[in-house]
This record gives structure tokens, sequence and C-alpha cells, in this order.
């Protein structure tokens, strides 16, 4: 039996965390709960600490301090605990005279709940050429074969370190349809890592920012879409309205100003609507940037 069903808590419980490379500190006092069975989004720029933190979690490296519990157990050296864990990187590596074929045939070996059928399934629809040595497959192919064994592992922890970056627009699409289709059919915990949020965002259900090494946002997904509107008009009727309100951001052009409040209740809205003022929606990435002024750090609008 997997330690993800003897263990009742959460996938991963982290306090106090913190790793350090020579002067520089990549992981700053971290402490973070992963819930199981949600897929969790981490955001942030190249840098701020994302692929540190996953290669932690995972067991791949040793922290400078603090305490990292993966279904409860430490994970470094951990076979119990490794076994239940799929890690998926933009780099991921494998032997040079490997073709797909044997990464997949090996795939079981690493992976309890490994399921061929699915994975011959993806490996059609990616188009992925078998016999070819993995040295000679272009990145978007490449791209292919990590995120088909992140997705046939069914492993009940698995983390997406922006491998699908590799893979063209529908490629990328094909990826996060199959995996809200297996999602559901098949609960676990998945981590996607990337800086795409608009492509991701209908996935997430929980939302981590770190930044610097340091957790700047962790909130349910959901609370997070609703927590914002943006606020449309003629600048002095806006201006009026939203003063005294939690305002996170400001745009303006000749006499119309758009402003994005939160916590915008019913009342709140009725009354702008008798203003004669426009209410739109905030999308989570633009949320995540307002909130955090991550624009300024790296995180990118997707096309």
């Amino acid at each position: 039996m997997s330690a993800t069903l003897a263990f009742p808590g959460p996938a991963v419980q982290v306090a106090g965390l913190t790793k350090r490379f020579g002067s520089f500190t990549a992981i700053d006092d971290v402490s973070l709960t992963i819930a199981p069975n949600r897929i969790h989004g981490l955001l942030g720029r190249n840098g701020a600490g994302k692929t540190t933190l996953m290669q932690l979690i995972t067991g791949q490296d040793f922290p400078t301090g603090g305490d990292i519990r993966v279904f409860g157990e430490h994970p470094t050296e951990n076979a119990r605990v490794l076994q239940n864990l799929c890690f998926i990187k933009e780099s991921q590596r494998y032997p040079e005279d490997f073709q797909p074929k044997h990464v997949f045939r090996s795939a079981p070996w690493f992976f309890e709940n490994w399921d061929a059928e699915f994975a011959d399934q993806l490996i059609e629809e990616f188009r992925v050429p078998l016999d070819r040595r993995i040295k000679k497959l272009s990145r978007g192919q490449l791209s292919a074969v990590g995120v088909i064994v992140g997705l046939a592992s069914r492993a009940p922890l698995t983390f997406f370190d922006e491998p699908y970056l590799g893979l063209d627009a529908v490629a990328r699409q094909l990826f996060y349809d199959r995996l809200l289709e297996d999602f559901a059919e098949h609960p676990r915990t998945v981590v996607l890592s990337t800086h795409l949020i608009d492509e991701v965002a209908n996935l997430l259900e929980q939302v981590v920012v770190i930044d610097q090494g340091r957790i700047l946002m962790d909130e349910d997904a959901e609370t997070l879409r609703t927590s914002a509107t943006t606020v449309v008009g003629q600048r002095r009727t806006v201006d009026a309205f939203v003063r005294g309100r939690d305002v996170l951001h400001r745009d303006g052009l000749g006499g119309l100003a758009s402003v994005t409040v939160a916590g915008l209740g019913p009342a709140d809205r009725a009354e702008a609507a008798a203003a004669g003022l426009e209410l739109a929606p905030v999308s989570l990435q633009q949320l995540i940037v307002r909130k955090t002024d991550l624009r300024e750090t790296g995180i990118e609008q997707s096309a």
C-alpha cells in the first residue's frame, strides 16, 4: 500500500525551510502546507526558488534548516516516500543512448501506479517518435516525453516544473485537458510550476506565489478569483466610488478611469451600477500581478 493511502494528513508539510548556497539564500524560512488530492499552482519568476523548493520536497537536496514532511515522513533517502513521488522538470535528462520507448518501458520500475495503456494513448496523441534517440528529439518532443511520464505515472504526489513550455499551444492544451480528465478519475496531489498563469488558471485549486525564496501568497484559487473587481467609468465618479476602499491598481486615460478594488459585495455592486459604473472581473493572472507587483519581477502574460 502506498504511503499516501496510509497517511491522512497533508501531502506536504514544510516548516521554517531554508536553503543556502554559500552566501546566497535560495529558500528563506518557508512554511507551506500542500493539501492532498488538489491541483496546486507554484508561481514565480525564474530564480524565485520554485525549482529549489521542489527539489527539497522531493528529497533531491538537503535543506540548510527547517523541516520537511511528505506523507508524514522525511523525504530524503526515504524509499517509502520517494516511490510515491514523480518530479518532471523542463530540463529532464535521460541516458544519451535512450530512445523514448526505453523511457516508457523503464517507468514501471519507478512508479507502481504506472498505466501503460494510458501512456500508449498519450504517445499517440502527442506524436512521440518512439525509436528516435533522445538527443535527436525536438524540444517539443522531449517535453512530450516528460509530461507523458508525469501523467501516466499517476504518482500520489506529482510535480511538473514547467516541462510543458517546450510544447506548442495545441499540445499544451492537450496536456491540460488530459491532466484534468485523468485527475477527475484518479485524484492525486499535483503541483504545476509555471509563469503561464492564464493558461493554467482554470486548472488550479490552490495558488502559491514565491519570490526571492519567500512565499508571497498561498490562497484558495476560487477565493482569489472572486476577491477583486475592476471598476470602469468617468474618473470623478470612479474616484468617488473607490474612496476608502482597498485599491489594488489604477489605470486612466483622459477623463476615464479603471480601478481594481478588493472585496466588493452585492450592496457595493448595486451602488456602482446606480452610479453608472461598469464592473469587470479580474483574471487570476491580473490579480496576482496587481496584488504582488510581480509584473516587475518577471511573471509574464501568455500570448
